[in-house]
């Protein structure tokens, strides 16, 4: 029985996807269910695995476009597994050497041959690379140098034509490779380009700048990080931290929390926090749900979640889908500062940076503390400077008194010690 394998719909809104990789040869068996293929949407890359057990025929190339419901392999389920090889020697045996012995023959033989016709090279002279009278001239005006330039005249003297045809570098040749390569950008990261772009020419993009000084997050991380992370297996990172301060300013300032539906503006009352990781196949943008309800392990324990399954390439549509508002850390690539795009329809986007220490004024005295530069890049069409100002203070407000803000002044509680 021959078995058509049609593209499954990997989430709503997706009519097409983009065959990424073949993980099995045409004419191979596969077993039900091992994965044959990788394949990208535009929101993830996800593996097809084999409906059933069999010989596959290919119908589809690598890189090619698909349509949701297309047959891209047939599986003969009919054919049997092939039965494992376990040769010794005999005239099977015997065979497979002789035809190796007979291709090492046959390259030798033409190496040797290819060795036989490959031209003496030339021979160096004192008149290699030297320059004739009118070529000297030709090569001064063109500002270049005889040696630069092999020369077809005897001996290899640089003659008026090899002059006349030279033509000048653009920079100083190093010897070095100048090669270049070109590939296919997956279906995703065409998403993702065109997506930034919308971004850009859609919305009226604004960012604001603060600074955080980080030694309370420094000090309650250093004193109940072993004990949180031995209690929930999970470490207790500044994520939380961010997560939480997002959620405690989004609720003070609504607006950013919004976005455009047409001409109105739809306000959410939950957090839907999207967070900004790298994964194998590129930039991806997995969900929080309901922050708001998350205590730092439930925040701490759902990022490390996410994290491992983009890493994994197993994330899936529904769980990069529908955040109301996107934390990017740019700072684990050591990233200073920087004007992170909007994530589209959302309306805000919070910019994390590496944390550096640095002098800051404080009580009139000049101390080293651990400073992070954050940047709230909005849609100035329906936050005001007002507003994207004063969430912004209230993150950092949040952040440098965690156990008042965040906490409730019980650190213990707070962390389900």
């Amino acid at each position: 029985m021959i078995l058509e394998m049609k593209v499954p719909s990997p989430g709503e809104s997706i009519t097409e996807v983009e065959i990424a990789e073949w993980l099995v040869e045409d004419g191979d068996y596969v077993e039900k269910d091992q994965a044959i293929a990788e394949v990208d949407s535009d929101k993830a890359t996800l593996e097809l695995p084999a409906e059933a057990s069999g010989t596959i025929t290919l119908k589809a190339e690598e890189g090619d476009a698909v349509a949701v419901g297309q047959v891209v392999c047939l599986i003969d389920t009919a054919a049997k597994a092939p039965e494992a090889s376990t040769y010794e020697g005999g005239d099977e045996g015997g065979n497979a050497d002789a035809e190796q012995d007979l291709a090492k023959d046959q390259k030798a033989a033409s190496n040797k041959e290819n060795h036989e016709k490959a031209p003496n090279p030339a021979k160096e002279t004192y008149a290699s690379g030297v320059a004739s009278p009118a070529a000297k001239k030709i090569l001064a005006e063109k500002n270049m140098d005889a040696s630069s330039i092999t020369g077809t005249g005897k001996d290899g003297r640089v003659t008026k034509d090899d002059a006349v045809k030279a033509t000048p570098s653009m920079g100083t040749p190093t010897g070095g490779n100048r090669g270049s390569s070109r590939s296919k950008m997956s279906m995703l990261r065409r998403k993702v380009a065109e997506r930034l772009v919308e971004a850009k020419n859609t919305t009226a993009m604004l960012t604001t700048f603060n600074e955080v000084d980080m030694s309370p997050i420094f000090a309650l991380r250093k004193e109940y990080k072993e004990t949180f992370k031995s209690k929930h297996g999970v470490s207790l990172g500044f994520m939380s931290f961010f997560t939480l301060a997002v959620v405690r300013a989004l609720k003070l300032y609504p607006a950013v929390n919004s976005m455009i539906d047409g001409k109105e503006m739809l306000t959410y009352d939950f957090v839907d926090v999207s967070i900004a990781v790298s994964g194998p196949k590129g930039l991806m943008v997995p969900v929080i749900r309901n922050a708001e309800n998350l205590s730092f392990r439930g925040v701490e324990a759902e990022v490390k979640r996410l994290a491992l399954r983009a890493r994994d390439g197993k994330i899936t549509v529904d769980e990069m889908t529908g955040g109301t508002f996107t934390i990017s850390n740019g700072g684990v690539f050591g990233s200073m500062l920087s004007t992170p795009i909007i994530n589209p329809p959302q309306s805000g986007i919070l910019g994390m940076h590496n944390i550096v220490e640095r002098p800051v004024a404080i009580d009139g005295h000049v101390e080293i503390r651990p400073i992070m530069y954050v940047a709230l890049s909005y849609d100035h069409r329906i936050i005001d400077g007002k507003e994207s100002v004063g969430f912004l203070v209230a993150v950092k407000e949040a952040l440098e008194n965690p156990t008042e803000l965040l906490m409730d002044n019980d650190i213990k509680r707070a962390l389900e010690l």
